[in-house]
């Protein structure tokens, strides 16, 4: 397969937590990798207020065909009532990588 990769991003709000998310992706092979970025100060809306957390941050790299799945998976195990989860569709890449991201999600 050629094309369709894509960056997950969604925020936890502990490192444990970031820690399950990631791994339940990778164990279940919807992902092929979870970087995880400590200390993310995010500020944002919320019912009608700007709010400011200290967040961890995910991005995970998969194909377009495994949001459906990825979304379930971090919506089962986040503790936010309105996780983030977005996607950003790759561009390009180095034919090594995107194989090696193939190969490492195949069924």
């Amino acid at each position: 397969m050629r094309g369709g990769w894509v960056v997950v991003l969604t925020t936890a709000a502990t490192r444990e937590e970031a820690e399950r998310i990631a791994r339940a992706l990778l164990e279940e092979k919807l992902v092929a990798c979870v970087n995880i970025v400590d200390a993310v100060k995010s500020l944002y809306w919320w019912r009608g207020a700007i709010e400011t957390s200290n967040e961890v941050l995910l991005v995970a790299k998969t194909r377009a065909d495994k949001l459906p799945a990825v979304e379930r998976t971090v919506k089962t195990l986040h503790s936010y009532e309105v996780p983030e989860i977005i996607a950003l569709p790759v561009v390009s890449g180095s034919d090594e990588y995107l194989e090696w991201l193939d190969q490492s999600i195949r069924e």
